[in-house]
């Protein structure tokens, strides 16, 4: 059975998901300010923070987190324009994170050129 800790963390970060969702419904500007906010990274620092990571860990973590953030971006506008050309959302999903999967070994070779081992 799971400890208490991992029940409150999985609880937060779901409540986090669902209320973006719900928003959506009524407002999708305000929904996608919510969601481009840090909040699951910076839940996700706190509880390592929580557990005991000492500070190069989460510097770490922190750094790698901005590098892969950087290759998922042209997903969120490859897909809106596929679909408003007819595209399937299925198959705009899929182009999306196709173009993702290619730029993170991209900026996995960026990243060496400023030193950062991801």
């Amino acid at each position: 059975m799971p400890n208490a800790f991992i029940i409150v963390k999985v609880l937060v970060s779901a409540l986090i998901i669902v209320a973006i969702s719900e928003i959506a419904k009524r407002n999708t500007a305000f929904a996608a300010l919510v969601a481009s906010l840090p909040l699951l990274s910076l839940l996700a620092v706190l509880w390592m923070v929580a557990e005991g990571a000492d500070n190069t860990r989460v510097a770490d973590h922190m750094e790698a987190t901005f590098w892969y953030v950087l290759p998922t971006l042209p997903m969120f506008l490859l897909v809106p324009v596929m679909l408003r050309h007819g595209v399937s959302f299925a198959l705009s999903l899929v182009a999306g994170i196709g173009l993702t999967i290619v730029l993170y070994a991209g900026i996995r070779r960026l990243a060496a050129v400023f030193g950062v081992a991801l």
